[in-house]
C-alpha cells in the first residue's frame, strides 16, 4: 500500500493511522446516525442495529459468540475490566493472582490496586526471550488462585506468550485466564473458540481503527463485576453510552487487517530482518532485546551501547522518523523500560533501547531511509555521552 504520510513512521505498536475502511464505516454515526442506541426510537433502532452488527462481525473476527463481547473505550479499560471484575466477582473462593513481571501497566497497576485490597499477587519472571515459563506458572497455583493474567504479545519487545499452554494448565486446575492481546489483534491468528483463554483485551487504535474504543472478551458463565456503573448498557457489565462511530470502526478495521493477515505477516517480518541485518552492518554495538524467533513481525527493539535513546530519538525525529522507546519519561526523565529490566538487560542497555515498529504503510525506502541516517546519528550521540550513562 502507498503511504500517505510523508514522515517515516516506525511506531505503529503505539498506535496505527485509521485505515480508510474503518473511517468510512464511522462517518455516517457522526452526521445521519446519530441516535444513543439505549433509545426505542427509530433513532436509537438504528444506532443498535449498527451496535449489534459490529460485535457480530468482531466475534466472527476473534471466533467467539457476541454475547460474549464487552465494549470499552480501549485496552486499558479492558485490562482493568478483566482483573477487577473477575478478582472482586469471585474473591470468596480465593485471594490470589498470577501475573508475568512484563505486562502492560494497564495490568500490573490494577494488580498493585487489587494487592492494596487485600489480595495476593504472584509476579512471575521471564526467561532473556521475555517469555513466561508454563512451568512457573503451574508452580505458582494455589488452591486459592482465582486469575492468572500473561500477554499474548509484548507491546516493547515483541515476545509472544506461551498463551495454550498456560491456558490449559489454568483450565487443568479452575483458574480464570485473561490475555493482554491488544498487540496481537489483526497480527496474530486468534480463534477464541479453541484458545483456553476466559478473557481478552484489544484495543481498536493498534489495528488501524479508532482511538478510545476497544473490547473484552468474556467466555460465557464467567461472572465478573462492573467497573463502571451507572447505566444497563452493555448488559449491565459496562455503563455509559456507547462510542458507535467508533465501534463500527474498530470492527471493520479488524475484518480488513484480517483479509491480509497472512501476506502481511511475512512482508513485515522480510522489512524487519532487513533493519535489523542493516543496523548490524553499519553500526558497532547492535543489541538485540527479546528473540529472535518467534517476536512480533514488525517489532524490531535494540539497543546501541554507547548511545542513549532520548538523544537518537530526538535526531531521528529531526531526520523525519518517528520511533520509540522502551524507557518511560517521568517529571522529565527517562527510566530503564520494567520489561527489558525483566529480561535481564542492564539499566545502561535498556536506556539505550529503540523500538522500531512496522506497519501497513512500511515500505522498503523508508526501511532504508533509518538505515542511511542511522550511523551518523549515532556517532553524534556517542560524541555526547549523556550523564545517566556516564554515571552507571
Amino acid at each position: 500500500m502507498n503511504n500517505p504520510f510523508p514522515a517515516v513512521y516506525l511506531d505503529y505498536a503505539a498506535t496505527t493511522p485509521l485505515a480508510p475502511e474503518a473511517r468510512e464505516a464511522m462517518e455516517p454515526f457522526g452526521s445521519a446516525l446519530y441516535g444513543n442506541p439505549s433509545n426505542l426510537h427509530r433513532f436509537g433502532r438504528e444506532a443498535r442495529r449498527a451496535l449489534d452488527h459490529a460485535r457480530d462481525s468482531l466475534s466472527r473476527s476473534l471466533g467467539c459468540q457476541p454475547k460474549e463481547l464487552y465494549f470499552t473505550s480501549g485496552g486499558t479499560e479492558a485490562d482493568n475490566l478483566a482483573l477487577f471484575g473477575i478478582a472482586r466477582a469471585h474473591r470468596g473462593r480465593g485471594n490470589h493472582l498470577v501475573v508475568s513481571s512484563i505486562e502492560h501497566h494497564a495490568v500490573l497497576e490494577a494488580a498493585e490496586r487489587l494487592e492494596r485490597e487485600g489480595f495476593r499477587v504472584t509476579r512471575l519472571p521471564v526467561d532473556s526471550d521475555g517469555r513466561a515459563d508454563p512451568d512457573d506458572v503451574t508452580s505458582a497455583l494455589t488452591p486459592d488462585t482465582l486469575l492468572v493474567s500473561v500477554m499474548m504479545a509484548n507491546n516493547e519487545i515483541g515476545s509472544l506468550g506461551p498463551i495454550e499452554e498456560i491456558g490449559a494448565a489454568c483450565r487443568d486446575r479452575g483458574v480464570f485466564f485473561h490475555t493482554d492481546a491488544v498487540q496481537a489483534a489483526g497480527i496474530l491468528p486468534i480463534d477464541l473458540s479453541a484458545l483456553p483463554v476466559d478473557a481478552l483485551s484489544i484495543s481498536g487504535h493498534k489495528f488501524y481503527g479508532p482511538k478510545g474504543v476497544g473490547a473484552l472478551f468474556v467466555r460465557s458463565g464467567v461472572v465478573f463485576e462492573p467497573v463502571i456503573v451507572g447505566g444497563a448498557q452493555e448488559r449491565e457489565r459496562r455503563a455509559g453510552t456507547e462510542n458507535v462511530a467508533g465501534i463500527m470502526g474498530m470492527a471493520r478495521a479488524l475484518e480488513v487487517a484480517l483479509e491480509h493477515r497472512e501476506e502481511e505477516e511475512a512482508r513485515l517480518g522480510d522489512l524487519r530482518d532487513r533493519l535489523y541485518h542493516g543496523l548490524q552492518e553499519r553500526i558497532d554495538g547492535v543489541l538485540l532485546n527479546g528473540p529472535v524467533s518467534p517476536r512480533l513481525p514488525g517489532n524490531l527493539n535494540v539497543s546501541i551501547e554507547g548511545a542513549d535513546a532520548e538523544s537518537m530519538l530526538l535526531n531521528l525525529d529531526l531526520a523525519g522518523i518517528a520511533a520509540s522507546s522502551g524507557s518511560a519519561c517521568s517529571s522529565g526523565a527517562f527510566e530503564p523500560s520494567h520489561v527489558l529490566l525483566a529480561i535481564g538487560a542492564t539499566p545502561e542497555r535498556a536506556l539505550s533501547s529503540l523500538r522500531f515498529s512496522l506497519g501497513r504503510y512500511t515500505t522498503e525506502a523508508e526501511v532504508d531511509r533509518v538505515l542511511q541516517v542511522m550511523p551518523e546519528i549515532v556517532e553524534r550521540v556517542r560524541a555526547f555521552v549523556s550523564p545517566e550513562l556516564s554515571r552507571r
